[in-house]
C-alpha cells in the first residue's frame, strides 16, 4: 500500500475528473491521500474530500495565502480545529510554514511568519502534529520549532541543505519527497533522498503541481496546450526512484514510507 502524505485533490485543475483521478489513485495501490487545506475557505472541501474518498486531511493556512486571508482567519482555524476534534480523518495542521522564495508583496514575510507561529500554538494546544511548506525558509522554521516544540510531523517537498534536513529529523520530522527527485539533475534532493535515515523519508506528489520527469512540459508545451497536471496515481512510479536510488525494492520502499507516515502522522486510518 502506498500513502501520498500531500494531495490538494481539491485543486480546481481536478474540477472535471476528481472522482476518476481518485479511482486511478487506487487502482495504482495508492490507498490513502492526505488532503491539506490552503485556506480558511477550502476547509470545508478537504473534509468532505477525506470522507468521499476514504482519506485523510489537515487544516491549515498556507503561507502563500497569507494576503487575502481575514484577521480573525486563525481564529477560524482554532473553530474548525475544535468542531473536528473527534474527527478521526484530522491528522494535522496544515499546510502552513513560511515561503521566502516569492517576492515580499505577494505574501508579506511579517504576516507569514504571525499566521505560521499562531498556527505552531494551535498544534501545540491540540496535540497534533504539522506539515510544513519549507521554500528557501528551513532556518526560519526551525528557529520557531525549536521554541514551539511541536510534537512533530512533515515537512513537505524538501529542499534544504544537510544540516537542514537533519535539524527537522531531530525535531521528530519527517521529509516529504515526490516528483522533484526524479529529475536527475536535482542532485542536492536525491542525494538526500538516498542517503537520509531510513526512517526519516515519506512519499508525496503535491497533485496537481511538481510534476514528475516524465510529465514535464516545456513554458512553450503548456502554452500550445500540452498537460502537465501531477496525479496520486503517479507515486508508486516517483516511489520506483526512491527505490532505486536507496537499493530498496518496491515491496520494502511501500512499507518503510508508509510506516513513516503512520509515524509522523499518528492519526492516519
Amino acid at each position: 500500500m502506498w500513502i501520498d502524505t500531500h494531495c490538494h485533490l481539491d485543486a480546481p485543475e481536478f474540477d472535471a475528473d476528481r472522482d476518476e483521478v481518485a479511482q486511478r489513485a487506487r487502482v495504482a495501490g495508492v490507498r490513502l491521500m492526505v488532503l491539506p487545506a490552503v485556506e480558511v475557505a477550502n476547509f470545508a472541501a478537504v473534509r468532505q474530500l477525506a470522507q468521499r474518498h476514504d482519506a485523510a486531511y489537515a487544516l491549515g493556512i498556507h503561507p502563500l495565502f497569507v494576503n487575502r486571508a481575514s484577521e480573525d482567519a486563525v481564529q477560524q482555524l482554532r473553530a474548525a480545529l475544535e468542531a473536528a476534534a473527534d474527527d478521526p480523518r484530522l491528522v494535522a495542521v496544515g499546510e502552513i510554514g513560511l515561503d521566502h522564495f516569492v517576492p515580499a508583496e505577494q505574501a508579506d514575510r511579517g504576516r507569514q511568519e504571525a499566521m505560521y507561529v499562531a498556527q505552531l500554538e494551535l498544534a501545540a494546544q491540540r496535540g497534533l502534529p504539522v506539515i510544513l511548506h519549507v521554500r528557501r525558509s528551513a532556518d526560519a522554521l526551525l528557529k520557531h520549532l525549536r521554541r514551539m516544540r511541536i510534537g512533530g510531523g512533515l515537512a513537505h517537498a524538501f529542499n534544504g541543505s544537510r544540516q537542514q534536513a537533519q535539524a527537522f529529523v531531530d525535531l521528530g520530522f519527517k521529509l516529504g519527497f515526490g516528483g522533484a527527485m526524479t529529475y536527475e539533475r536535482a542532485l542536492q534532493i536525491r542525494e538526500l533522498a538516498a542517503t537520509l535515515p531510513h526512517d526519516a523519508v515519506v512519499l508525496e506528489t503535491d497533485a496537481p503541481d511538481i510534476p514528475p520527469h516524465w510529465l514535464y512540459r516545456t513554458a512553450a508545451e503548456r502554452a500550445a496546450g500540452g498537460a502537465s497536471r501531477n496525479e496520486p496515481a503517479e507515486l508508486p512510479r516517483i516511489a520506483g526512484t526512491l527505490a532505486e536510488l536507496r537499493g530498496w525494492t518496491l515491496e520494502h520502499t511501500a512499507a518503510t514510507t508508509s510506516a513513516n507516515a503512520r509515524a509522523a502522522l499518528p492519526r492516519l486510518p
